[in-house]
């Protein structure tokens, strides 16, 4: 059974028990697929408890005060004032928190009992068979721009059509091409990557080809996703000062020609971009790239997920590397927080860096000693996240900054808490950057954020 199907049956909402099953912190894996079909145990679970679905979605409806909720989860003021200002600073003039604001939400993260909603999900789903690690939000924020794509009723009732066109934009090593994929995974079409030698003209078994016959031809094929990476590059705005590439600005004219037969013929293109700044506004205008998705790098919890994730993956329970990983007690999400909290705006690609560079170093260590109880101690992890942070230029750091600009342009009420956080993450390195100047020698030892810039 679909999501929807279920909502519409028990009379609650889909974005309702969405919001839900982020406020209870649930793994999406056991609640939902990446198709929206409901998991067993979450299908009973919103069927027996259906009375508190339905009083959940009325107070996440209603504008309150501070004191309303205060009377309704029977919790001092002043710790839900900083529950909330933790998660979502959003404030009414008036004094009134915005609806997205959950009572039950926020009680559950100051400890009260909602044992019942979790006696339903005993068997989570490992880490290494996961969909995807965190970002609910941004999974959830697409699948709400697909909804026409996965409930055609959308376009009947609303006019609201399938977007033609997506622009997934974010730094280097966020994992774009994950989430294009995902976009296609979600809607049921062919993910096809439109590769350099596609854009101009070339040969292909001895035949003249070009960009034009290209989209054509996946035009006239089912379902087609085309993933175009650099997007940014090639729809670049043409100025006096930029040389844009004619191959570029032939693609640009040929997408903008057939971009509104797209949705006829079931055809949805997704750029990556590092940066919309500098895209041509002709190309952002409504029904073309009118959808633009933030991809951010993941948050400290995120990290350490992924972080543990990687270090595990395809191991065998009698490996080498995960005897020593259990016997640290490395099997386990908390041995990671304190390294991964050093990560500040590490992208993904960096974290994976991390764990080669670890792995290795457990490696050389263990050859040496011929121990399995070996420490994996401050000294090597901190010399492998030297090794990962190698990437953490200053060219990345400005592109972390372009980024945040970004996303505060397009993205700021979608996802204020993420940019809030990495905006902090990345103010660190600034400060830690210009330190005010002494006369005279000054030692820095220990400062180990300072180190990795």
């Amino acid at each position: 059974m679909k999501l929807i199907e279920l909502a519409k049956e028990l009379n609650v909402s889909a974005e309702a028990i969405k919001q839900f099953i982020q406020d209870f912190d649930l793994e999406l894996g056991v609640c939902i697929s990446t198709n929206f079909e409901v998991k067993d145990d979450f299908e009973k679970f919103a069927r027996e408890n259906l009375d508190f679905l339905r009083l959940y979605e009325k107070d996440l409806d209603k504008n309150k005060t501070l004191e309303q909720i205060a009377e309704t989860i029977n919790k001092p003021k002043d710790k839900i004032e900083k529950a909330i200002k933790e998660t979502d600073p959003n404030i009414f003039d008036n004094g009134f928190f915005k609806s997205s604001i959950s009572s039950y939400g926020i009680d559950q993260k100051l400890g009260g009992n909602y044992q019942f909603v979790y006696n339903y999900f005993g068997h989570k789903t490992s880490l290494q068979h996961r969909d995807f690690i965190g970002y609910r939000d941004l999974f959830f924020y697409i699948s709400s721009v697909l909804e026409p794509f996965l409930n055609p009723q959308q376009i009947k009732d609303w006019g609201i059509n399938k977007p033609a066109g997506i622009v997934l934009y974010g730094p280097p090593g966020s994992g774009k091409i994950f989430w294009a994929n995902k976009i296609a995974e979600i809607i049921g079409y062919q993910f096809k990557e439109v590769k350099k030698h596609y854009l101009g003209t070339s040969f292909v078994d001895g035949n003249k080809t070009n960009f034009n016959d290209f989209l054509l031809t996946m035009m006239k094929e089912d379902k087609v996703l085309l993933f175009l990476d650099d997007f940014d590059e090639i729809m670049m705005e043409r100025k006096a000062e930029t040389d844009v590439a004619s191959c570029n600005l032939e693609t640009q004219e040929i997408i903008l020609h057939y971009i509104g037969k797209f949705e006829k013929e079931d055809l949805l293109m997704v750029g990556s971009a590092n940066s919309v700044s500098e895209i041509d506004e002709e190309i952002l205008a409504p029904g073309r790239f009118d959808v633009m998705i933030p991809v951010f790098p993941p948050n400290a919890a995120e990290r350490s997920e992924i972080i543990l994730y990687a270090m595990t993956k395809d191991l065998e329970k009698d490996s080498l590397l995960y005897k020593i990983l259990k016997n640290n007690k490395a099997d386990k999400i908390p041995f990671w927080h304190n390294i991964a909290s050093q990560m500040k705006v590490f992208s993904n690609t960096m974290l994976i860096d991390f764990t080669q560079s670890l792995k290795k170093r457990i490696k050389n260590l263990y050859q040496k000693t011929k121990n399995e109880n070996l420490k994996i101690d401050q000294n090597i992890l901190e010399r492998a996240l030297r090794d990962a942070a190698g990437k953490l230029t200053e060219e990345y750091l400005d592109q972390i900054a372009r980024f945040l600009g970004d996303a505060i342009i397009n993205n700021f009420d979608d996802f204020q808490f993420r940019i809030q956080a990495l905006k902090k993450e990345l103010d660190s390195y600034r400060i830690i950057e210009q330190p005010p100047r002494e006369i005279g020698f000054q030692h820095n030892g220990g400062d180990e954020e300072g180190s990795q810039g």
